[in-house]
């Protein structure tokens, strides 16, 4: 028999408003039991540091020019993540997958940056603490990103999908993963596709006191500006990185918005990100060996019911786009369950990524531990 592990991930993702915590039970391999999830929302000066420092951080010189405010910010996140840990009261054998927050990725530089300490969470937690999961895949030739398909792949096997399936992932930024068959990781295909909410949530950070458009009725209630949404196509289709399979906020730019007020750019931008997201799963879809119909929505823009509208419109009437929750699975919680799936299989030196999922040369082993 299989041993397994009680495993608690901790996710907080591009939009940088607070942390995902899931418990799960695995075996780190073919099955998993989900025990809770939990929410926590980052206070506000963690907020604010956050985003602040992201608008500055635009590329590796400047990791190293603000490094004082990030090193305390990095504290500070530790530090709640630690207090996290302690309101959960897990016990002492957990395994803890510790993401951090992203604050800068490039692997063309070999560098992906995430805000978090795991050392010191170590000894302010005397947990068992796996952290730094995209460095090893990077060292290898990998994007570092996406981690969660291997994930996707237990969730389609463990609840029976018909497959082959695809999962779309809108986060900060849009990914997919295709489950092809049940067997092994190696034959899934997994990439970045565009933006997600990076550039909506953007717009709306700086041009209102909000943190994101709810449910999509700022874009509801604007005018989309075709010259500059013509402009913004125009950027995409002639930009520099058309071969990355993973992307960072800093790839997308915004700076062309300037002179809209808040609504018609929310609109805009929603057309726009809705635009790239079903052009470019189209074109994936095209180039999958099998013919795939079925797409799970999963992460935070898929409660964006205006995007997830323009998405159904620009693409083929034979595609059915689905929640996952609608098949019991919980799409805010995915990526913290994977993460705690992940911290399970790097204790287990088992690869956490494939060369189809991230074009590292090697599965790669990922996540650095240190033993409680």
């Amino acid at each position: 028999m299989q041993k397994s592990w009680i495993s608690l991930g901790l996710m907080s993702g591009t939009s940088g408003d607070g942390v995902d915590a899931s418990i799960i039970r695995t075996n780190g391999i073919n099955q998993y039991e989900l025990i809770k999830d939990k929410y926590f929302e980052y206070d506000t000066k963690i907020y604010k540091d956050i985003h602040n420092l992201k608008e500055k951080i635009h590329k590796i010189d400047h990791l190293k020019t603000y490094s004082k405010e990030l090193n305390n910010l990095e504290r500070n996140i530790t530090i709640f993540h630690a207090k996290i840990i302690k309101q959960i009261k897990i016990n002492d054998e957990t395994i803890i997958g510790f993401h951090g927050q992203t604050i800068y990725h490039n692997p063309d530089e070999k560098i992906s940056r995430q805000l978090g300490n795991g050392k010191l969470l170590n000894q302010l937690t005397n947990k068992n603490i796996v952290f730094n999961f995209r460095k090893n895949d990077i060292l290898n030739g990998g994007q570092g990103a996406p981690l969660s398909p291997i994930f996707h792949h237990l969730i389609s096997t463990q609840n029976k999908f018909k497959l082959p399936i695809c999962f779309l992932n809108i986060g900060g930024i849009s990914n997919i993963t295709i489950v092809r068959d049940e067997k092994n990781f190696s034959n899934l295909i997994s990439k970045d596709i565009g933006p997600g909410n990076c550039l909506i949530d953007g717009w709306v950070r700086k041009n209102s006191y909000k943190k994101f458009d709810q449910d999509g009725n700022l874009a509801l209630s604007g005018v989309r500006n075709e010259i500059i949404y013509e402009q913004a196509q125009e950027l995409y289709i002639n930009r520099n990185n058309k071969k990355k399979l993973s992307f960072d906020i800093n790839d997308f730019d915004i700076s062309f918005m300037r002179g809209l007020n808040l609504e018609d750019g929310v609109t805009t931008l929603t057309d726009f990100t809705a635009s790239i997201i079903s052009e470019e799963l189209s074109i994936s879809l095209k180039d999958s060996k099998e013919k795939i119909q079925n797409i799970l929505l999963c992460g935070g823009g898929r409660k964006n019911k205006v995007l997830i509208r323009k998405i159904k419109e620009n693409l083929s009437k034979n595609i059915s786009l689905r929640l996952i929750d609608d098949y019991s699975v919980n799409g805010d919680f995915i990526e913290s369950q994977a993460f705690a799936f992940l911290a399970v299989r790097s204790v287990q030196q088992l690869p956490i990524s494939f060369p189809s999922t991230t074009g590292c040369k090697i599965p790669c082993v990922g996540g650095e531990f240190i033993k409680n």
